[in-house]
């Protein structure tokens, strides 16, 4: 399972660790979905490898917010996303920012939830961006998403 974000926020990208802010819904989602035993912190994000979970982001580049980034720096993000998928073949890819996910690959009526296209040979999945910035969903609503995503990896790695 691979989890990817937009890009870094500030305070992510100063210390150096995935969804790092305070008030990111990622680490509590995870949780209470039941990816992990309980609220893994961003510092302790290799961890995660261990639910056999990782994590990435289509965009390295650090910025206050998504919005400054150009639709050259998602479709190029896009296309390195692609090859990392490639190279280590997730059952599931789950990119968390919808209208950074129509960017970057394309796919301008794209809706949340799983794609009828694949990355490589992975499951696609598309869910809100858990950034405190976007406060269009509840944390309820976050682990339901993060939930389904879950049975959705489970069910494909047991077929592989």
């Amino acid at each position: 399972m691979l989890f990817c974000g937009i890009n870094p926020g500030l305070y992510s990208g100063a210390v150096g660790h995935h969804f790092a802010r305070p008030g990111n819904r990622f680490w509590p989602a995870l949780h209470r979905s039941g990816f992990t035993p309980r609220v893994v912190s961003p510092f302790e994000e290799d961890e995660l490898l261990d639910y056999g979970c990782g994590v990435t982001n289509i965009v390295e580049r650090s910025t206050a917010s998504a919005d400054e980034l150009s639709e050259a720096e998602l479709i190029a993000g896009g296309r390195r996303l692609a090859r990392k998928v490639r190279r280590y073949r997730p059952a599931v890819v789950a990119i968390l920012g919808l209208g950074a996910y129509r960017t970057a690959f394309g796919r301008r009526k794209a809706r949340l939830g799983r794609q009828p296209e694949r990355l490589g040979d992975s499951v696609l999945w598309v869910l809100p961006s858990p950034s405190g910035l976007n406060a269009n969903y509840q944390a309820s609503e976050f682990a339901k998403m993060f939930r389904q995503v879950r049975q959705a990896a489970q069910k494909v790695s047991r077929s592989r």
